[in-house]
Formats: C-alpha cells, sequence, structure tokens
C-alpha cells in the first residue's frame, strides 16, 4: 500500500521569530519514504536534528510576514491493520527497563495523582494485560463525546474526564493516564491517520493522536478516539503527552492563516505522477 501524506500550514508573525517543528515522518519510518518533497522559503536556514525522544526535529527563525510551511511525501505501509495481542500480557514494575520507566509518571497533560484512585476503582478488578488496555479505550470511548469545536491547548486528562468532550488529544490522555496509574507504561503519539479501510470522514483532514503501551515486553499500539484496529498509521513523533511533541511552537506571537492536512491510500500509477512530477 502506498500512502500520500502532507500538509500546507501557513503562519504570519509580526516580527522575525524562533520556531521547533516536529513535522517531519519518525525516524523509524524513514525506510519506508519513496517520495518527499518540501517546499519552504529557500533563504530561511533550518536547523534539523532528534530530540530526547528521536523525533526529527528542525530549528528556523521565520521572518516577519506570511510563511508557508509545505511538505508532501508518499509512503510505503504494509497495509496491515493495528496488531491485537489479546495475551500480552503486564510487565511488572520490576522487570521494566528504564526507558519504558520514564513513561510511568504524571506529566504536563496527565495528571496521575488526581486519577489513580479512579483508574483502580475502574479497572482494578480486570485481569492485567492486553484485555485491561482495551477496557481503558472502551471506557474512554464512551466517556468523552467528540467534538473539534470544544478543541483547548489547556485541558488536561483530569479536566477531560470531567468535562466529558474533547478531540482525539484528550482521548489519549486520558487513556494515557488511567494506564500509568496502573502501572503500565504509555507514550503519546501523533501522526497521519487517513481514512484507510474506514467510511470516510467527511470532516476536514487532521492530524491524529494515538497511544502506545508497554505490555508484553514491547509496545502495542491502542486508540482510545476510534477503537478499532486501523491501517495506514504514520508516526511523526512520541512522548510523554502533547507538550512534548507539539508540532509547531512558536517563541512569539503568531497567528495560523492556513491548515491543510493529507492522508490518503494513492494508487501506484498515481504516486509514480507525483515522483516525476517532483524530480
Amino acid at each position: 500500500m502506498l500512502i500520500h501524506v502532507g500538509y500546507d500550514i501557513g503562519l504570519e508573525f509580526a516580527s522575525p521569530t524562533p520556531l521547533l517543528l516536529l513535522l517531519d515522518i519518525h525516524t523509524a519510518r524513514r525506510r519506508d519514504v519513496i517520495f518527499e518533497d518540501e517546499l519552504n522559503a529557500p533563504d530561511i536556514v533550518v536547523e534539523r536534528g532528534l530530540d530526547l525522544y528521536g523525533n526529527r526535529a528542525k530549528r528556523l527563525i521565520a521572518p516577519a510576514g506570511p510563511l508557508k510551511l509545505s511538505y508532501r511525501a508518499v509512503v510505503r505501509d504494509t497495509g496491515l491493520v493495528d496488531d491485537a495481542p489479546l495475551d500480552a500480557r503486564e510487565v511488572p514494575v520490576a522487570d521494566l527497563p528504564n526507558y519504558a520507566m520514564h513513561f510511568l509518571g504524571g506529566s504536563r497533560y496527565c495528571e496521575t495523582d488526581e486519577l489513580a484512585p479512579i483508574a483502580w476503582q475502574l479497572f482494578g478488578h480486570i485481569k492485567p494485560g492486553y484485555g485491561r488496555v482495551k477496557a481503558i479505550c472502551d471506557f474512554v470511548q464512551n466517556q468523552i463525546h467528540f467534538d473539534y469545536q470544544a478543541a483547548r491547548a489547556t485541558r488536561s486528562a483530569f479536566a477531560a474526564y470531567n468535562e466529558r468532550t474533547g478531540v482525539c488529544r484528550d482521548f489519549t490522555h486520558l487513556a494515557i493516564t488511567f494506564c500509568r496509574c496502573l502501572n503500565i507504561p504509555a507514550c503519546y503519539v501523533n501522526g497521519y491517520l487517513g481514512d484507510i479501510g474506514v467510511p470516510p470522514d467527511p470532516a476536514p483532514m487532521d492530524f491524529s493522536a494515538w497511544f502506545e503501551a508497554y505490555i508484553d515486553h514491547r509496545w502495542v499500539t491502542f486508540d482510545a478516539r476510534h477503537n478499532v484496529p486501523r491501517a495506514g498509521r504514520i508516526v511523526i513523533a512520541r512522548g510523554r503527552d502533547a507538550a512534548d511533541v507539539a508540532m509547531i511552537t512558536s517563541f512569539g506571537q503568531h497567528k495560523l492563516t492556513q491548515f491543510n492536512i493529507v492522508a490518503q491510500e494513492v494508487a501506484p500509477k498515481r504516486a509514480e505522477a507525483l515522483v516525476s512530477r517532483a524530480a
């Protein structure tokens, strides 16, 4: 399967402003990229590197005035839906590797201290393992009403639990927090997720958020927002929560003037045309 992904993001600045961008396809998927085209102003110097979580980061200084960030890529994908290892077991805390321990505690949007009593009351009786994490996803999907108009950058997991509304990042934060309360490491993931193998969503395409739980000594994908195995996930960044994987961090004021995301399966002939056009 070939997936065409990309974005057109318009920003406007009153003065030169430093930016930190996490918009590149993750290092783990670089070998699957068969074509990519990035259109940015040629006179802007871009510094590239990896952040603490292995995400591909870019630093630049945006000039005063309008700035358009555009990107297109074709990515090879297996077309397989998310793995569902029903017999996967939880790993005791004493046996967790050090890197997984980092995803056990509270973080900016995941208040484990507030939600721990609730987590144990709701899920403490469920057999540890894949089934417990799936039960968390079931609960979160029923607890939160998806409403794009209700998006709020400051909403935390505890707030989402009480307000019962939000977007994919809120579903993900709440599920992650419940997992950590139950001693299951969980990390926040964002990336592309097109309507592949499912009915098309009439809403404009956006970046998506899901999570990975560390069970049976590996990271397993879960999605509390959609709560069904999906195909075609392309990771951009991983972190403890949305604060670690902000796609655009502006060290100054800016205005968003355009936001267009592409994530769709593409026929081989169409992919060839994209590659030829960029050559």
